[in-house]
């Protein structure tokens, strides 16, 4: 349980750090390939349906994030968001800086170069915070079923805390980033938005045997069974429990 003395030595997990290199690997890849970029299917009766390219892998880091709350407990998962967050934040300095360097003489590549890591400030800041809130809205969610439900229904609850978690992100990031900019009309907008959101979902109502059996794995390798009952949510809280 969470609620140990605190002179209880903390646990060492084994593979608590590879989870979080996951974790920061799929959200720097699925904000570096997709996450501008508008694509659509073909839809029976609806016909065209528009719908953000990072949708495809950018839900495997909330399923990685289910994952690190439910077994290694809310204040940890909150390390690994912040983690997240300070990895985003130096990329996004990174690709500003490589943007604005002169090419080399004879390159042809500037405009196109600019064109997909050049990001306005709005996306930077869209991103920054939809994955700000999000992040914690699912962790925090999950974390309070989790004790609610006495650590029964684990589908209840990576579902739900999903459509809390991936609502505010795509709620939070496509209008702040591209309301009013040419080529995202409000139709397309609110569209992209819904899209984001139903898929997103649907990606992990359909990963869910995948999620337990990562759940059941790693509990039985490390040999916890965490209860968020007595942790500090704040996500500014230092405090690992």
């Amino acid at each position: 349980m969470e609620n140990a003395p605190t002179n209880t030595p903390a646990p060492h997990f084994r593979y608590y750090d590879l989870v979080m290199a996951a974790f920061v690997t799929i959200l720097l890849l699925s904000n570096l390939i997709g996450a501008s970029k508008p694509s659509y299917v073909i839809l029976p009766v609806i016909g065209e349906w528009s719908f953000g390219a990072g949708v495809l892998f950018f839900p495997v880091s909330y399923i990685i994030g289910d994952i690190l709350t439910e077994v290694y407990g809310y204040a940890r998962a909150r390390r690994v968001i912040w983690t997240g967050f300070a990895a985003l934040l130096f990329m996004a300095f990174m690709a500003w800086v490589v943007v604005q360097l002169p090419p080399a003489e004879g390159w042809p590549g500037q405009e196109a170069y600019e064109f997909v890591f050049g990001n306005s400030w709005r996306i930077v800041l869209a991103s920054m915070v939809a994955f700000w809130a999000g992040e914690f809205a699912n962790s925090y969610v999950l974390a309070k079923m989790k004790v609610w439900t006495q650590g029964r229904h684990l589908w209840m609850r990576t579902i739900g805390s999903t459509v809390i978690g991936q609502g505010l992100d795509s709620l939070i990031f496509y209008p702040l980033a591209f309301w009013g900019l040419t080529g995202w009309p409000v139709e397309l907008l609110w569209q992209v938005v819904l899209s984001q959101w139903a898929i997103k979902t649907l990606w992990e109502a359909l990963l869910t045997p995948v999620t337990y059996a990562a759940v059941g794995a790693l509990k039985r390798a490390e040999g916890v069974e965490l209860f968020d009952t007595d942790t500090d949510f704040s996500p500014f809280a230092s405090s690992k429990r």
